[in-house]
């Protein structure tokens, strides 16, 4: 008898869809389930390049107040310290040994250890450690576009045929972005156009405050905003033209139009209303 009555209650809920419906129910639950067990992985790996960056600025603070060569820590001891990810350690480590703050030894003994910084380093480090929370980007532009007179005379005296070659080739890659109205491809290529002007110069010092400047103004960069009266995609040709016409001033050694395009070309990129792109 009560192997009928279950016949009869699955047969009902098999006829009225109940079994359906609550398989339906189940089934939603565990894709959302699914879904909110993804959040935090998304949200890890979203924030794990700001993770390693507070990694790096916390082992740099501990470089910097130790003597030259002194021992910091081993990985996992200074990995458990700040509180991070194996993986995010490793990016942290990368941003220190890119910025000559640490070196690494292995084997009994071995670890993390402050590194031996030149003035240029420390002034560099200096540089990469502001944040858009305690400087206004624009700041960064204003010393950028105070440089840039003095990198485009360097370039006028030293710039040899394969350098001017080099900043066509950007120049083409700059064209290639605006022809595709793509405005973020192209302000990367404007920047790059900008750093291998940058390396023409023979004054290092004058490179790694400029190279150190572009890279707050490019990590803090929000969109690219054409000036008053001008679509966007006439605003990226325009900068284009006016950069072609900077190189040709170089490339012919003319210094009163060199340095006419690079005040024209200040001005303009002040005149945007947020952070500025070229």
């Amino acid at each position: 008898m009560n192997s009928r009555r279950s016949e009869r209650a699955l047969a009902t809920a098999q006829g009225d869809g109940t079994a359906p419906r609550q398989a339906g129910i189940r089934e939603g639950r565990a894709a959302s389930a699914i879904r909110r067990a993804r959040v935090p992985a998304d949200a890890e790996r979203s924030t794990a390049p700001r993770r390693a960056e507070a990694a790096a600025d916390r082992i740099a603070a501990l470089a910097g107040a130790a003597e030259a060569g002194a021992r910091l820590g081993t990985k996992d001891e200074l990995r458990t310290m700040c509180q991070v990810s194996v993986g995010t350690f490793n990016e942290a480590l990368r941003l220190l040994q890119s910025r000559g703050v640490v070196t690494v030894r292995p084997g009994p003994g071995g670890g993390l250890f402050a590194a031996e910084q030149s003035p240029m380093v420390r002034l560099g480090n200096s540089v990469l450690a502001l944040d858009a929370r305690q400087t206004d980007v624009a700041d960064a532009v204003r010393i950028r576009d105070a440089i840039d007179p003095l990198l485009i005379e360097d370039a006028l005296w030293h710039a040899s045929p394969a350098d001017i070659a080099d900043l066509r080739r950007q120049l083409g890659v700059m064209r290639a972005a605006a022809d595709a109205a793509d405005p973020d491809a192209f302000v990367r290529a404007n920047w790059g156009l900008h750093a291998r002007i940058a390396a023409i110069s023979p004054n290092p010092l004058l490179r790694s405050l400029y190279d150190s400047l572009l890279e707050i103004i490019e990590s803090h960069t929000l969109s690219v905003l054409p000036i008053s009266g001008l679509s966007l995609p006439d605003y990226i040709h325009e900068r284009h033209a006016l950069h072609v016409s900077l190189v040709d001033a170089l490339d012919a050694r003319d210094r009163g139009r060199a340095i006419e395009l690079t005040r024209a070309h200040n001005t303009s990129v002040n005149r945007q209303s947020e952070h500025p792109t070229s």
